[in-house]
């Protein structure tokens, strides 16, 4: 198994690597600095967030750069501030034991001048964001002559937060000799064109597939109506007595808002979005951090740079518009070898969206109900009944306390006890979930699903025609009774209702005209309504009986009405004379006449 002391690493940067507790390199680790070290041309990574980047492109910069030159040797840009600050946190405690190494970060929200009394002396190392480092360019604050090696990391990041000219800028601003190391946990087109434009004799090393998340996550989603999102997300977060997540929405409006709900009713939650001021934002930050806050509610670009390693779930209020973000948030949980969920809520016209987002990332989503009432209240008093169970007990403080507590409860059985503790703390759930709804809805069925459908209608039907055709054929029957008398498709049925006062008798593609109505019954039921009529004196009607042709039966065996059919098709005067020709055919009929008062 391969090891940090295996990558040819110096002492100092071991020593420190053994006092952070890392035993064996990860993936992009053991792949990286080998690379780093022993190669000369440039490097595109393609690996996700979390996987380790920062260790696999800082200690061999670190085992590389020269410490006794007072010159900026390595330049780090990272897309925010409190990414910049984490990777110079990190890379200083790599050097812990190095000595004449200086990292400098420079980042926006904080007093520049600061930055640049830090900067006198010149660093070995500076990490920047974009913006500022221009800004301390354009200064003349900042000497990127001797840069031998520039890091992009979390490239794609940068770019979609519209960094993209002020990285050409950069870009143009340090030596073309320096080697350029990008790394990505995707590859849009406009990093492509960065690294075809800017780079030379780069290699690509993937770890991971492309657009693909960390196996530690499992993927789930649950469907419901747009206006139960928010239930949805309670009961999500209910059902999760421990969560420790990141709940993403798509506006900073929506972000205030279910912050705000959540805290309304309860939760340990708080909301982080462009609003915020620099304060502000770092406050919620490193509550959060701490698990002083359980739900962080934010936006996709508030939260890029927060990273933190031990998230047990990330929760779509809304799905993403692109898909490369989807697979940002669901990285942020799963890392270090630990299990994460990612939870999408959807409604029904988002499946596709699902599907979708299966294939690009490949993997699996497990469709899950809502959790109902009942199960939420179990799950409840299952994680208070554990927390008793492993609670720590200091002996010698509450020792003094427990006489009087004992004499307090010496009239209680232990049942009742016992009873009275949990609804101590059940209670609200039990109050607020004993009416709870069922916020679940079906998935509409898949592609196959419909196939499958069609294919048992269509053998139904057929099953159907088979049926009719040993009952007997359809016939086509006309009455003197039309549109000129107020006729009506009602009307006609409930007429011949009326008459054969029997409602088994199977009318169908009935059409009207000014002066007659058609309609098609089964040829076994024809006679019994002629009867009816014929024994009727309420009434005068002209029923006429075609004589069918087996084209004619075809028609309407299909259920065809080849008069409607033949007016739609009629374009131009020569396919109306063909369709009158045909018609004048298919109506050569036996006249069965029967006029009675």
């Amino acid at each position: 198994m391969t090891t940090f002391k295996n990558l040819g690493l110096c002492t100092e940067l071991i020593t420190a690597v053994d006092c952070l507790g890392f035993e064996n390199p990860m993936p992009v680790q053991e792949q990286v600095i080998p690379f780093v070290m022993n190669e000369t041309c440039d490097l595109i990574a393609l690996a996700q967030t979390g996987t380790g980047k920062t260790a696999a492109f800082g200690l061999p910069l670190l085992n590389l750069i020269n410490s006794e030159k007072k010159q900026t040797q390595v330049l780090i840009l990272s897309p925010t501030r409190e990414l910049c600050i984490q990777i110079a946190n990190d890379l200083k405690n790599y050097a812990q034991y190095m000595s004449g190494i200086k990292i400098v970060p420079v980042y926006g929200g904080e007093n520049i001048i600061s930055q640049i009394r830090q900067l006198t002396e010149q660093p070995q190392i500076v990490v920047a964001t974009p913006g500022r480092l221009i800004d301390l360019i354009n200064r003349k604050k900042v000497k990127l002559d001797h840069v031998s090696f520039l890091v992009l990391d979390e490239a794609d990041e940068m770019l979609n937060m519209g960094f993209q000219e002020d990285l050409e800028t950069i870009l143009q601003s340090v030596p073309d000799e320096r080697r350029t190391l990008l790394f990505s946990a995707t590859m849009p087109k406009a990093i492509e064109q960065i690294a075809q434009k800017y780079m030379r004799d780069s290699k690509s090393i993937s770890i991971g597939i492309r657009n693909s998340g960390s196996d530690n996550v499992e993927h789930i989603y649950y469907t419901v109506q747009a206006a139960n999102r928010y239930l949805a997300l309670k009961r999500i977060v209910d059902i999760n007595p421990d969560i420790y997540g990141i709940v993403f929405c798509r506006t900073r409006q929506e972000t205030k808002d279910v912050a705000e709900k959540l805290m309304r009713d309860g939760y340990n939650a708080d909301a982080l979005h462009g609003d915020l001021s620099q304060p502000q934002r770092d406050s919620v930050m490193n509550k959060f951090r701490i698990r002083n806050l359980q739900i962080l509610v934010a936006t996709d670009v508030a939260a890029r740079g927060l990273d933190v390693n031990d998230l047990t779930h990330v929760i779509n209020y809304n799905l993403p518009d692109d898909v490369e973000i989807y697979t940002h948030r669901s990285g942020r949980t799963g890392r270090a070898n630990k299990k994460g969920i990612a939870v999408s809520i959807i409604h029904t016209r988002e499946h596709n969206r699902i599907r979708e987002i299966e294939r690009m990332v490949k993997k699996q989503f497990k469709k899950e109900n809502v959790p109902s009432g009942l199960d939420i209240c179990k799950r409840q008093l299952f994680y208070q009944i554990e927390r008793m169970e492993h609670v720590q007990v200091n002996d010698e403080k509450i020792d003094q306390f427990l006489p009087h507590v004992f004499k307090k409860l010496e009239y209680l059985p232990k049942e009742d006890i016992i009873r009275r503790f949990v609804s101590l703390e059940f209670n609200r759930f039990l109050d607020y979930y004993k009416n709870a709804v069922d916020l679940n809805i079906p998935d509409k069925p898949s592609k196959d699903e419909n196939h499958k459908s069609q294919k048992e209608r269509n053998c139904e039907n057929r099953n159907n025609r088979d049926k009719t055709s040993k009952r007997g054929q359809r016939i086509r029957m006309k009455i003197n009774f039309g549109a000129k008398q107020n006729a009506s498709p009602r009307a006609i049925l409930g007429l011949i209702n009326d008459i054969t006062n029997d409602k088994s008798i199977n009318i169908n593609n009935i059409e009207i005209s000014d002066k007659f109505t058609f309609f098609d019954v089964f040829a076994d039921q024809s006679e019994q309504l002629l009867n009816a009529f014929y024994r009727n004196n309420r009434t005068s009607f002209e029923i006429d009986i075609a004589k069918e042709s087996k084209k004619q039966r075809q028609y309407n065996n299909e259920g065809h009405n080849f008069y409607e059919n033949a007016r739609k098709r009629a374009k131009s005067d020569k396919s109306q004379k063909r369709d009158k020709r045909r018609r004048n055919k298919l109506n050569k009929k036996r006249t069965v006449s029967a006029k009675f008062t």
